[in-house]
């Protein structure tokens, strides 16, 4: 089985396509796989660093906002679409596939859509609660339909091929979750509550501004609490001119790091986590089952973040609280009620598990591995 994926754009959409590979390649280890992405992208590193042939298309999106800038880029935008035809049809010729998946970025729509054309089986997967633009537009166009959740199915429109098969998570995180004791003695939590916190690779301002109030508020009531955050690449003198300004400082009760690079240990470890909700880090707290602080990020398409969260919200596994409502205030207030209920964090982790999809990898092969031979 010969089988070109398409994905771009942020690791939510990468991570989940590196994903399913792994399970077609586990599956069959006789299947090729290739990958279709940006040079430019946060695709090209991840998916050669896994070892998979990667083929070249220059894709871009429109930018709404008006300005010279975006008037610049929009013309690249429309430049890049003209050659994207071409481009697709070169690939598909090159790697001459059975199956063709899209995983989200704008560089899924022209491949999976030029392999639709062409009569070579197709599936997408929308890994978020509230669908991008792209996989609305080929959900009426492929075989075959993931949705994450339940909600995205609906407002995918495809109900006669849309199958609800969760997000895929690394194996690591469920593996790191049944050894969660290995993971607070690695930390020497003791018996401290463990909070973990971060707002992605690069850093979230708000995010380190009200955490920085949280870490304070925390060493002022000497809280039995050990906290890991991350600042993200450009948090990182920004949290520590907080660390002054506050008053409060790192030591063995708080561990400040830029990045995260063992996260399925950490979220074995803590007892509640602060972030973000992109699609991935909800599934990896779901099958680490974790109760979380959202703080879905405004500046996404259509907004997808909050809907996301509202997804564990709904089961009383998480607390949202949107940016515009966000202060240090906000925070250490919701923290404060989260730990002085008895048993409260652990009822949400446990609320959490219940919406963790563990056999997604599995569902999702299963119904790919039909498609290629149905005829």
């Amino acid at each position: 089985m010969r089988v070109l994926i398409a994905a771009g754009g942020t690791a939510g959409h990468i991570n989940p396509a590196l994903a399913i590979a792994g399970a077609l390649r586990a599956a069959d280890p006789a299947a090729e796989i290739h990958f279709a992405g940006r040079k430019e992208g946060m695709e090209y590193r991840l998916v050669t660093r896994a070892g998979y042939p990667f083929h070249h298309i220059e894709v871009t999106g429109f930018q709404r906002r008006p300005s010279l800038e975006n008037l610049r880029r929009n013309a690249v935008t429309v430049w890049n679409l003209a050659r994207s035809g071409p481009r697709c049809r070169a690939i598909l010729r090159e790697v001459e596939p059975d199956l063709v998946i899209g995983c989200g970025g704008y560089v899924s729509g022209p491949v999976v859509r030029a392999a639709a054309k062409h009569g070579i089986k197709t599936a997408i997967h929308e890994q978020n609660a509230f669908p991008g633009v792209t996989n609305k537009l080929l959900a009426p166009e492929v075989d075959l339909v993931f949705a994450a959740v339940q909600a995205g199915a609906d407002r995918l429109g495809a109900p006669g091929k849309t199958v609800v098969v969760g997000n895929p998570v690394r194996p690591e995180v469920f593996a790191w979750a049944r050894r969660r004791e290995e993971a607070r003695a690695n930390l020497h939590a003791g018996d401290r509550t463990v909070i973990l916190s971060f707002g992605g690779s690069l850093g979230a301002r708000r995010i380190n501004e009200v955490v920085a109030s949280l870490c304070a508020w925390e060493q002022k009531e000497k809280r039995n609490i050990l906290h890991l955050h991350a600042t993200g690449q450009y948090g990182v003198q920004l949290f520590q001119d907080l660390e002054k300004e506050k008053g409060f400082a790192r030591g063995e009760d708080l561990v400040v790091r830029e990045y995260i690079d063992n996260m399925p240990e950490l979220l074995a470890a803590a007892d509640l986590v602060i972030s973000r909700a992109g699609a991935l880090t909800l599934a990896e707290l779901e099958a680490a089952g974790r109760a979380a602080i959202l703080i879905p990020s405004p500046n996404v398409a259509e907004n997808h973040q909050y809907y996301n969260a509202l997804e564990l919200a709904k089961v009383d596994a998480a607390v949202v609280i949107e940016e515009k409502d966000l202060t240090g205030e906000k925070l250490v207030a919701e923290v404060r009620t989260l730990l002085d209920g008895e048993g409260r964090l652990a009822q949400m982790g446990r609320n959490a598990r219940t919406l963790s999809v563990d056999d997604s990898l599995d569902r999702i092969v299963a119904r790919l591995q039909t498609l290629v031979h149905t005829p």
